[in-house]
């Protein structure tokens, strides 16, 4: 049994017995992975401080027959903010979701890596919903499904707005051949979703954005997202229970 290290970043972690957790982590040397980290869920453990959802860690891994042991753990940063505020938790949530439904075991992707680190680090320090939109647009674009907003999907032809978007067909589609139930696409939406498939998460600069517009463009990238994964993520359903008991609608008024 050989031992490796990579660094990795964790996005999920689940209690597997009484006293260890089964961790999906994200690495840069080499993709996806799982690993058993044994012990982990005993206080006193050496793992049990650095097993946790999101954080950016140093890791030994040995292979084994059918799954890897995580053998020690280094933190670089914790990213605990994500943990201790609900808000910020349903949202990397998504994004580690949307990570782990995008690229398959095992398939290195250094520049998904440095997206979701720099993702992790933009939710703590700005408005959670358009740093998550943000990150959740170029982690589909790396992915090979950026959403189509300059020319019709139909018809290929360069698009005059106001338009509609068609999330099943990947994006806007003209008035010549867009249907009446497709939501509408105008020059606010366009101008948005553009700003968010090329903004640097890493210095991101600042700028406003109305609510109607941020609205509609996160319900157009849910959709999306369901077509392109070819179902809904489920922090998705959360994100929106925890919206709706903002706004009293989740409390039986």
């Amino acid at each position: 049994m050989g031992t490796y290290n990579c660094e990795a970043i964790l996005l999920a972690v689940r209690d597997y017995d009484a006293t260890s957790r089964m961790v999906t982590l994200f690495s840069r040397e080499h993709g996806k992975l799982s690993a058993l980290a044994y012990g982990a869920r005993r206080p006193r453990n050496e793992l049990a401080g650095c097993v946790q959802p999101f954080a950016h860690v140093e890791l030994a891994l040995a292979t084994g027959k059918n799954i890897e042991a995580l053998k020690q753990c280094a933190t670089r940063r914790s990213f605990r903010e994500l943990r201790e505020d609900l808000d910020r938790m349903a949202y990397a949530t998504m994004l580690a979701e949307l990570v782990a439904e995008l690229w398959p075991e095992r398939e290195p992707e250094p520049a998904a890596f440095d997206l979701l680190l720099s993702s992790f680090a933009l939710l703590v320090s700005r408005n959670v919903r358009v740093a998550a939109l943000a990150a959740a647009l170029q982690l589909m674009s790396l992915a090979g499904f950026r959403p189509e907003y300059e020319h019709c999907v139909v018809c290929g032809g360069e698009l005059t707005l106001p338009a509609r978007f068609d999330a099943s067909a990947g994006g806007a589609v003209c008035a010549a051949c867009s249907e009446p139930h497709l939501p509408p696409f105008g020059v606010e939406g366009r101008d948005f979703l553009a700003r968010m498939l090329d903004l640097d998460l890493a210095d991101p600069g600042h700028f406003s954005v109305t609510g109607a517009v941020l609205m509609d463009t996160e319900r157009l990238l849910g959709e999306f997202l369901t077509w392109r994964l070819d179902k809904p993520l489920r922090s998705l359903a959360f994100i929106a229970t925890l919206a709706r008991d903002k706004t009293g609608g989740g409390r039986g008024q």
